[in-house]
């Protein structure tokens, strides 16, 4: 739905990806705010940005270019640095630019995914900071670089989710951009792209384009990936099974798809005996849920190993599990080589988290259902719920409070 409100938006100004930071007149671009939908391209547009610094294409005039992420940020949240220190611990080479240096020449410095944060950001009460060698956390360095108490001459770019984005007092944003996604024109492209048989790209358009929510889910480009996957699959393997037309169904086929035909191709040339059955497959993903559900309550979607294994998953036997957990749940080394693991999308990791609410009610896991109807639905007792005849054998979802990090 905010995809789709956003394409009806047709008074804001497009912009190119290297003009972003290019003023109006006589206006200070010191700051930029770009947001986006999960999964939109709000990270790639970045990196695209910093290939071609670095090829020598745009935006020459920067002379350095330092993109910090926050799933990396949060693993030293904890310690104290000053900003040249927690510059070199991500960038040693730049121990051959002096401090002083940094003050003179135009430095950009990108914070990719504040809605990853696991810092509040206090505007109100922050410790002053002008010196770059001067020590404290990272989240006091970040809200003096944004207001401009430290480092006054760097340009900052901060993405993020929409939900996040008001994290950033306005009062020190300069520009708003938002990445929008694919136009129905560019959900075509794709599929037409994608297949090299075009009577196959033909029926999948025509599906999607049968169903309003898989409509706007496609400009979301992982989305396009996960619908492409999931109707190949259907089209070329179970001709006259109805396709799916939910976000439910079409993400149920996707975990089918990436369990029984990814497994399969990852056990091609193993022994029989060495196969995990599916059943094993099945407590894969319901381990997986609880970790979904579990973290959005805290309104996390940037998980370490810590949380994983809390879940009774092992993070060392977890690449075992080819299809689960190389396409669905992500895995990558950030600082120090530390594990940080996260879903494919959020979509994904709400639908994991209702199926694992599903089969608590399934299976009875009173304990979880009574915290679960507690903090939604108010002093409701268990027992009224479960005797309930009205009560939905398949609850249609958690319900979608504001989290810090994302809606």
């Amino acid at each position: 739905m905010q995809l789709e409100t956003s394409v009806k938006i047709i008074l804001d100004k497009p912009i190119r990806c290297h003009e972003i930071f290019k003023p109006n007149h006589n206006e200070v671009m010191r700051l930029v705010l770009t947001n986006g939908v999960a999964g939109v391209g709000k990270t790639f547009l970045v990196k695209k940005f910093a290939l071609d610094w670095v090829d020598g294409l745009e935006n020459q005039d920067i002379s350095v270019v330092v993109l910090l992420s926050f799933r990396e940020l949060n693993v030293i949240r904890d310690e104290q640095h000053s900003l040249l220190s927690l510059l070199l611990t991500f960038y040693p080479k730049l121990e051959k630019f002096p401090a002083e240096k940094l003050s003179v020449c135009r430095i950009l410095l990108i914070f990719d995914g504040l809605d990853e944060s696991r810092f509040s950001l206090d505007f109100s009460n922050s410790q002053l900071l002008t010196d770059v060698t001067q020590k404290s956390t990272v989240n006091v360095l970040l809200v003096n670089l944004i207001k401009g108490n430290l480092l006054p001459s760097a340009t900052i770019w901060i993405i993020s989710r929409p939900a996040a984005a008001n994290q950033i007092h306005p009062s020190c944003v300069d520009r708003v951009t938002e990445v929008r996604g694919f136009a129905d024109a560019k959900k075509k492209e794709y599929f037409w792209k994608r297949f090299s048989d075009e009577e196959l790209s033909s029926r999948i358009i025509s599906h999607i384009w049968t169903s309003r929510s898989l409509q706007i889910m496609c400009g979301i480009p992982v989305f396009c990936w996960i619908t492409a996957t999931v109707l190949e699959h259907m089209l070329n393997t179970e001709k006259g099974q109805e396709l799916p037309k939910t976000m439910t169904d079409m993400y149920s086929h996707f975990m089918l798809v990436e369990t029984e035909v990814r497994t399969k191709k990852y056990h091609e040339g193993h022994e029989r005996s060495q196969q995990k059955p599916m059943e094993t497959y099945g407590e894969v993903l319901l381990m997986l849920g609880r970790l979904a559900f579990e973290q959005l309550e805290k309104g996390n979607i940037i998980f370490y190993e810590e949380d994983v294994e809390a879940c009774g998953l092992d993070v060392k036997e977890a690449s075992v599990y080819a299809g689960v957990c190389t396409e669905i749940f992500k895995k990558q080394s950030v600082i120090s080589q530390k594990q940080v693991y996260c879903f494919v999308h959020l979509s994904v990791q709400e639908y994991l988290a209702a199926v694992y609410i599903i089969d608590c009610f399934t299976n009875r896991n009173t304990q979880v259902l009574k915290n679960f109807l507690t903090e939604h639905n108010g002093d409701s007792p268990l027992e009224d719920f479960l005797k309930n005849p009205e009560t939905p054998k398949e609850p249609t979802g958690l319900h979608r409070k504001q989290y810090r990090n994302h809606p």
